[in-house]
């Protein structure tokens, strides 16, 4: 699946722009009997393979290795720093703190305003059509204003946000490492800031059942990262040291270090899953559960998906064989 990807996107990058008529995309899955509209679109077929595309291009690597930074991904990052800057000139509001603070809303509100001139920055001016639809999902991707809170269907948003530019030729095939690596990361980071910030509430959490209160792909391409590392296997993640020693280099330990300084009490108390993962043999094997993990959890799940939104880019239209 991932080499079919690899060679759509280099046979892309040769062609002239396409005409296509942008739209702002727009929710299309209202019941749960919807559901099965979603698996057979465009949209899902494009976006799981990009996930496994990204999966393939990270496997073995380390987050500290030399990789390729294109001009785009300088912008993207650019972007990420701007949201990260805004946080810091959105201190939160004195309020009962058990609840999600309310300065998130100002947060967010400028980046609603702001969002398509952010994304037109980073695009071409020949695809400045395309803004408008591509902002919809930077816009959907740093959690919920009304509720404050965050979870995988808004990491779901970003992903469909680097997946939509790779769609529109921004972003090619040899920015693979760099979009996990970079781009991806800088998000995880600027999305915890908003999480601690605001105290930003988990959404749909599953608690201690749940892999994780608010991502889920860092650990799907983080132990891509670690298969065949010749010293660290799944047994260790459970260990400070180790992930003390490594986080820096893997996309998986940084999590359980975010995890851990979050989090009180026992690891496998507080994070049961995970702890049941680190007794999986190797990292191939942790790496294929999670994938089928991240279909039946999050993207086969209807409190997840109803929020998603489709597009000229991301259609619901059925795939064309």
């Amino acid at each position: 699946m991932a080499e079919s990807e690899q060679r759509a996107g280099a046979s892309e990058e040769m062609a002239p722009p396409i005409q296509q008529n942008f739209m702002i995309p727009k929710k299309e899955i209202n019941i749960v009997s919807d559901m099965g509209k979603w698996k057979r679109s465009q949209a899902y077929a494009d976006y799981m393979g990009f996930i496994l595309t990204l999966n393939e291009g990270v496997r073995g690597k380390k987050l500290t290795c030399d990789y390729k930074v294109s001009e785009p991904i300088e912008k993207l990052v650019a972007l990420l720093n701007t949201l990260d800057r805004w946080i810091d000139e959105t201190p939160p509001v004195d309020q009962p703190s058990r609840f999600g603070n309310k300065a998130f809303r100002t947060w967010y509100a400028k980046l609603d305003q702001e969002a398509e001139n952010l994304v037109a920055a980073v695009i071409p001016k020949h695809l400045a059509s395309a803004a408008p639809e591509v902002a919809v999902y930077l816009k959907e991707a740093v959690g919920n204003s009304t509720r404050i809170d965050y979870g995988t269907g808004h990491e779901a948003a970003f992903a469909a946000f680097l997946c939509c530019l790779c769609k529109i030729g921004v972003l090619r095939v040899d920015d693979q490492m760099a979009i996990v690596f970079k781009v991806f990361n800088r998000y995880l980071e600027v999305m915890r800031k908003l999480q601690k910030t605001y105290r930003m509430e988990p959404a749909g959490s599953q608690g201690v059942w749940g892999l994780d209160d608010f991502q889920f792909l860092p650990f799907i391409w983080g132990s891509s990262q670690l298969i065949d590392h010749p010293n660290l296997e799944p047994r260790h993640f459970v260990d400070e040291k180790v992930v003390n020693e490594n986080h820096k280099d893997f996309m998986f330990l940084e999590c359980i270090l975010f995890i851990t300084e979050m989090k009180t009490g026992p690891f496998a108390e507080h994070s049961n899953q995970l702890w049941n993962i680190s007794a999986v043999p190797s990292w191939s094997k942790v790496n294929q559960g999670l994938i089928r993990m991240y279909k039946a959890e999050c993207l086969e799940k209807f409190p997840v998906i109803q929020h998603f939104k489709f597009g000229s880019l991301l259609p619901i239209q059925p795939v064309t064989s």
